[in-house]
């Protein structure tokens, strides 16, 4: 469908539309296609982190600040952030006493404080426009982002990241050796695609950054560029790793074909039923 005649997309709706695609929606079906189809069909919900909280409200939070003291507010307002923010009673009673992490001097706000006394954060993220909303089409599938911070004069955009470490390493399927939070979590392709995104609405190239701040006891945070010609060549395989993968994904999404099952993850484990035995020495192991 062209992109004309498709909804125009607001801060209210952003999440709600299912017309256009997105990066955190695309990246699950890369994974475990059943996972990701039970998920984008409201069929299953992923547990929470040993933490306790839930990650899209917290990042969420410390996004919101940062965008303006009224979208703050208003965040604060919505349902199911009090209903996450604040501690409950036995019976499941909301109360007015806010949970450790969200406290005067709890870790989102010491993360915020962090990112607030960094005079680059200041220089960088804060003059450009926050929460911008892009969309476009990649051969014929409309897509959409949302820039945390679009700065068109000085010609650069910044993505904000709540990381649990920053140096953390993390494990994925495929690679056997560690790779940061940046591969593990598919921020090479959302960066892409914001670019693409932002080049289609603006006919400009942006330089990308990405401030991360860790959720540590006392936060690390660093300033990530994309700027090497070996970036530059990460950042083209990933669109045309959503240009090869995409049609696949919208057949799964609308019941075309039925979505491969990885039998490893926290949906395939919940779901499993055995159709016979394994050899004992052909356990595989990960």
């Amino acid at each position: 469908m062209a992109l004309s005649r498709l909804p125009l997309l607001t801060s209210d709706n952003y999440y709600q539309d299912d017309t256009y695609m997105d990066v955190s929606s695309f990246k699950p079906f890369l994974q475990c296609e059943a996972a990701a189809y039970a998920k984008y069909h409201d069929q299953y919900k992923p547990s929470k982190p040993k933490s306790g909280l839930d990650p899209l409200i917290f990042g969420n939070f410390i996004h919101s600040y940062f965008e303006s003291d009224e979208s703050h507010k208003a965040f604060l307002q919505k349902p199911d952030v009090i209903d996450e923010m604040h501690i409950h009673k036995s019976n499941g009673e909301v109360t007015a006493k806010l949970k450790q992490a969200y406290s005067e001097d709890g870790l989102a706000n010491r993360m915020i404080k962090t990112l607030e006394d960094e005079p680059l954060f200041d220089d960088l993220y804060m003059p450009g426009d926050k929460e911008v909303i892009v969309t476009g089409e990649i051969n014929g599938f409309a897509w959409k982002g949302k820039i945390d911070s679009l700065n068109l004069e000085r010609g650069y955009f910044c993505d904000l990241k709540t990381v649990d470490d920053l140096l953390k390493k993390h494990w994925i399927e495929g690679k056997h050796y560690p790779v940061s939070f940046a591969e593990e979590r598919g921020y090479f392709m959302q960066i892409a695609l914001y670019q693409e995104l932002i080049y289609q609405n603006y006919n400009k190239w942006l330089q990308p950054f990405i401030f991360a701040v860790s959720k540590q006891d006392v936060p690390d945070h660093d300033l990530y560029d994309f700027d090497t010609d070996e970036i530059r060549e990460i950042l083209d395989e990933q669109i045309e790793t959503i240009k090869d993968k995409q049609q696949r994904v919208f057949d799964v999404i609308k019941g075309n074909v039925k979505p491969t099952r990885c039998e490893h993850c926290e949906y395939c484990r919940a779901t499993k039923k055995l159709t016979g035995s394994t050899h004992i020495t052909d356990i595989e192991l990960r």
